[in-house]
Formats: C-alpha cells, sequence, structure tokens
C-alpha cells in the first residue's frame, strides 16, 4: 500500500475533498429532481447511511430552478450536474450549490465559446463552489476520440487536461478530476496517468459499472488498485441499484482496504458441510441490525470448531457456533455459551453496549483533558 498521494484541498461547504481529509464516499439520487420532497427524502435517507455528498440531475431549467428548495432543506453538500447547456450551470449557482459537475465532452460552456467559460469561472470563484469536470468515455470530444482511435485512457486523460487548462486561464483552481469509464482497465490507466500530471483531488468511479453484483465487482477491482496506489480522495460507486447500496458498498471497499472505518465489519464462514449454524442468514440479519452503529466494530459469525473460536477472538464481537449453542467472545476473550436461538439478540446487544462505552469514555477524555484546542468550523467526516 503506497502513501496516499498529495493533493490540494477543495471544500463543499464545509467537508473538504482532497489534502488531508478522509476519503469522502458520495451518491446520486434517482428521483425527479422537480419532486423536492422525494428528492429531500432520498438525500436524507442517504445521509443516513453515510453518504457525504450527493450529486442531482439537473435536464432543465425548472429543475435548476427547484435546487434552491432542495438546497435549503438538506444538511450535506449538493451537487449540481450539468449537461449541454452552461445557463443550468449558472441557475444552479444561484441556487445556492456547494459545486458544479460538469462533462467537457458535452457543456456548451466549453464548446460554444470561451466567454462561456469566463463567465462560469468568475461566478463560481465570487461564490467558492467547486467544479468537478467530469470525463466519461462515452461523450468524449470528436477530435480526441479521432486522434486516438478510439476513446482510450490518454484520450480521456486529454479532455481534462484541456479543460483544466481552460479554467486556470480564467484563475480558477477549485477543480476536481474523475475520468471514468465503463471498463477496469481504462479506468484505472487514465487515473494513473492523470495522478503524475496534476495535484488536482480525484473522484474515483467506473461509470456504468452495472448491476448491484456485477458494478460491486467492476468498481472493487478498479478502486483496489487505485487505493493501493494511493489515487483517490473521494469515490462513488455507480450502480444499477439503489443509490443506499452505492453508499454501503463505498464503505465496505474502503473497509477492505483498510484506508478508512466505519459501522460495523462482519466477518464470517463461507458456506460448507462443516457449518453447524445458519452462518449466512445470522450475518445478513446482522448487517442489516447493526447498520446504525457508526463506529467501527468488527463482528464475526463463525459456524465450526476449524476456524471459528481463532476468528471469534480476533473480531471485537464473535460467534463461534455449534450444535445448538456457541461460545461468546468479546474482545478476543471467552464471554458465555449462548443458545442459537438468541445469538442474534446477543451480539446487537453486545456491540450496542460496547459502543456506548467506548462513546462515553470518549466525552470523557475530552471534557478531563487539559486545553482542548478549538476546532475549525469543519463538518468532521467519520
Amino acid at each position: 500500500m503506497k502513501e496516499r498521494r498529495k493533493s490540494r484541498p477543495v471544500f463543499l461547504d464545509r467537508v473538504q475533498i482532497g489534502g488531508d481529509a478522509p476519503i469522502a464516499v458520495q451518491s446520486m439520487t434517482d428521483t425527479d429532481t422537480c419532486d423536492t420532497l422525494k428528492t429531500m427524502r432520498q438525500i436524507h435517507t442517504l445521509q443516513q447511511v453515510g453518504c457525504e455528498v450527493v450529486r442531482v440531475a439537473v435536464p432543465d431549467m425548472e429543475a435548476a430552478r427547484k435546487l434552491r428548495t432542495i438546497r435549503a432543506g438538506i444538511d450535506i453538500p449538493l451537487v449540481a450536474d450539468i449537461h449541454f447547456d452552461y445557463r443550468l450551470a449558472l441557475e444552479a449557482l444561484k441556487a445556492g450549490v456547494d459545486c458544479l459537475r460538469i462533462n467537457p465532452g458535452n457543456i456548451r460552456a466549453f464548446g460554444g465559446g470561451e466567454h462561456k467559460v469566463a463567465e462560469l469561472a468568475a461566478a463560481c470563484n465570487d461564490q467558492g463552489v467547486p467544479i468537478r469536470i467530469g470525463v466519461n468515455s462515452g461523450s468524449l470530444e470528436v477530435d480526441l476520440v479521432d486522434k486516438y482511435v478510439g476513446p482510450t485512457a490518454e484520450a480521456m486523460v486529454e479532455s481534462a487536461l484541456r479543460h483544466v487548462t481552460l479554467l486556470e486561464k480564467h484563475h480558477f483552481e477549485m477543480i476536481k478530476i474523475s475520468l471514468k469509464a465503463s471498463d477496469v482497465w481504462r479506468t484505472v490507466d487514465a487515473y494513473r496517468l492523470i495522478a503524475d500530471r496534476v495535484d488536482y483531488p480525484l473522484h474515483l468511479g467506473v461509470t456504468e459499472a452495472g448491476s448491484l453484483i456485477t458494478g460491486t465487482v467492476k468498481t472493487t477491482a478498479a478502486f483496489s488498485q487505485l487505493l493501493a496506489d494511493g489515487v483517490g480522495d473521494t469515490i462513488r460507486v455507480s450502480l444499477a441499484a439503489s443509490p443506499l447500496e452505492e453508499v454501503k458498498v463505498g464503505y465496505e471497499i474502503l473497509k477492505a482496504m483498510e484506508v478508512r472505518h466505519r459501522g460495523v465489519n462482519v466477518v464470517a464462514c463461507p458456506t460448507c458441510g462443516r457449518l453447524q449454524i445458519d452462518v449466512e442468514g445470522l450475518a445478513a440479519r446482522l448487517e442489516k441490525g447493526l447498520a446504525h452503529i457508526k463506529r467501527p466494530v468488527t463482528v464475526a459469525v463463525m459456524g465450526c470448531e476449524v476456524n471459528g473460536p481463532g476468528e471469534a477472538k480476533d473480531a471485537d464481537i464473535g460467534i463461534a457456533g455449534g450444535r445448538g449453542e456457541g461460545m461468546l467472545f468479546v474482545k478476543g476473550k471467552k464471554a458465555r455459551k449462548v443458545k442459537e436461538a438468541d445469538f442474534y439478540q446477543v451480539v446487537v446487544e453486545e456491540v450496542e453496549k460496547m459502543v456506548a462505552e467506548e462513546a462515553s469514555q470518549s466525552e470523557e477524555e475530552e471534557t478531563s483533558g487539559p486545553g482542548v484546542p478549538e476546532l475549525p468550523q469543519l463538518r468532521i467526516l467519520s
């Protein structure tokens, strides 16, 4: 695992992207933006599962004007997704969005006159609003596709750098960059290429990755390589599934790569003929039943005597199951025997008890310690 790439920070409201900030997890609503109530409800639900930045589609002027209502009703940075018409970007700025995502391949602000770029850059500078240059392999500029004989990683990087240079010319540097393809290797190659060319924060993603299972596998294959290289400042897992699943999968990838820890990590036996308890069912119930836990906790659900005791001892809370009963482990020590029918309830209670005790201890340390320096007014990411 390489040291994380040094990137300059940008701020979406009070959330820092890049620099020394944790890798932020993003998603995008799948609602009609003009239905402000439904959109705000989904954003609130996304925030509950850990979403830290949310993007909404802005297909027309009506949607752009509705952003004012949405922004006023949420407590999370709001990104406006703009295509084709730069006037939508200007209207979104008036509505108070925290970031613009612009696709260089189809936005007329970049293709239809430099004065439009200057106008947009000035407006974003005035409001302190970053721009994400979002390059997609499927909508690259025609001249670049011709030059590279296809939407290659090199073509994607040149597209991004072309528009970075244009924004910098107009004294705008609050920039994030994404380079997304629908296949793993082009995505990885593009991010590796640009990581050595600029120090702007990078938004990782595999576009149109697919369904929950397929998209998770492809995204994990790409992200694991890039994160191991120290590349990536914020992520979105783009799935043909609920946005809630995007956030959950995002955190699971970060936990697996040990770059960020949030919530419960359930370790469970694979299915095999030695299992003596319903490991699959119990693990699934625990993941759902402990979804409200935000502190990092490892829970082991083990179903036989081969690896069970050892794995359970390594976890914060573990169950090593046998026929009709199991041994509960807490912080590596045997606690007591538990009947199989009580596994779920006992583990949930033990996790909630452990989290409450740790939270109480943290509060005591904060209040009893010598002079705690005042923190800047930033939203602290868990």
